[in-house]
This record gives structure tokens, C-alpha cells and sequence, in this order.
């Protein structure tokens, strides 16, 4: 089956190449620091940007290399 047929669910579930398990890992690993300094009490306004901006590069990070499947 070539790549390029494939649906967004047998996208998803098809196996992912090394590298982008390991993208997808630092993206979880980004969103996760950039939501545990969100849900800090009092903190400045800058540092709660930052992990806002920290949290959606995680999670873009995380789905972009979810959906990257291995060429036959």
C-alpha cells in the first residue's frame, strides 16, 4: 500500500520511524514542562508565556511526528 493512500486512522496506527519517535517524545516532554509552569501559582506574566508557547510546540511537535509513518 503507498503511503499516500493511506486514512488518518491507518496513518496514525502504522508503525514511525526511529527519529520521529524520538521528536515525538521531546514534544511530549516540552508540553508537559510548558503545562506543570502554567498550573504554577503567582508566577510572572513572562515565564506563563513562555510555557504557553512551550505547550503548543510540544503539541505540534508530538502530532506532526505521530502522523509520519515508515516508506515501504
Amino acid at each position: 500500500m503507498a503511503n499516500n493512500d493511506l486514512s488518518l486512522i491507518k496513518r496514525i496506527s502504522a508503525p514511525t520511524p526511529r527519529i520521529f519517535k524520538i521528536t515525538r517524545n521531546v514534544g511530549l516532554s516540552l508540553a508537559a514542562i510548558g503545562g506543570a509552569i502554567i498550573a504554577a501559582p503567582a508566577m510572572p506574566l513572562v515565564l506563563a508565556n513562555i510555557a504557553g508557547y512551550l505547550t503548543v510546540a510540544g503539541a505540534v511537535m508530538t502530532t506532526i511526528s505521530q502522523i509520519a509513518v515508515e516508506g515501504n
